[in-house]
């Protein structure tokens, strides 16, 4: 079984509860959205990011999505803060080096707001003489906040971030918060 599941800004892609040092609840989990048993995120997704989240029951499959050496590609929407040029945009394109790892090349390009886009709760930041724009990103790897990274690094920092798509999986026609349920 394979769940799609359009994951909401401030969830923790695990199904223990999230509890703080104080002993108060901390963020919703995948428990509070999904009851199907015995099935695991195939990868994560940071609890500030949005979008799809595969889960499934089979361990092989689980896998290979998440296992970069498959490289399913992945497509990301990113909001960040101002407009980048073409030339902004090339060292993403080329491979860049962010310390701990070089980033493979992406695709990167300018894409207008997304038509599907559902409100974020809490929405972002907006600095009203800073303008925002979308970037649809594609990679195949997906290390520890890379995009985030990635575009911190040429000076155009994510302000939201939502995958898109996991190889041939989309979250279209999935609202946020919602899942649905394929069959292998």
């Amino acid at each position: 079984m394979i769940i799609l599941f359009n994951k909401p800004f401030n969830v923790v892609c695990q199904f223990t509860p999230h509890v703080l040092a104080d002993g108060n609840a901390g963020h919703p989990t995948l428990k509070d959205y999904i009851q199907t048993p015995n099935v695991y995120a195939a990868g994560r997704l940071d609890t500030d990011s949005e979008g799809l989240l595969i889960l499934t029951d089979d361990g092989e499959l689980q896998h290979r999505l998440s296992d970069p050496k498959y490289k399913e590609l992945k497509i990301y929407w990113v909001q960040v803060e101002g407009v980048p040029s073409d030339d902004n945009l090339e060292p993403l394109r080329l491979g860049m080096n962010l310390s701990d790892f070089i980033a493979k090349p992406a695709q990167v390009k300018l894409m207008p707001e997304p038509p599907t886009l559902w409100l974020r709760n809490p929405p972002i930041r907006e600095r009203q003489a800073i303008p925002t724009s979308w970037l649809e990103i594609k990679i195949s790897e997906g290390k520890n906040r890379q995009v985030r990274r990635m575009t911190a690094k040429i000076g155009f920092p994510t302000l939201r971030l939502i995958r898109y798509a996991i190889g041939k999986y989309t979250i279209d026609g999935i609202e946020n918060g919602q899942h649905k349920i394929l069959a292998i």
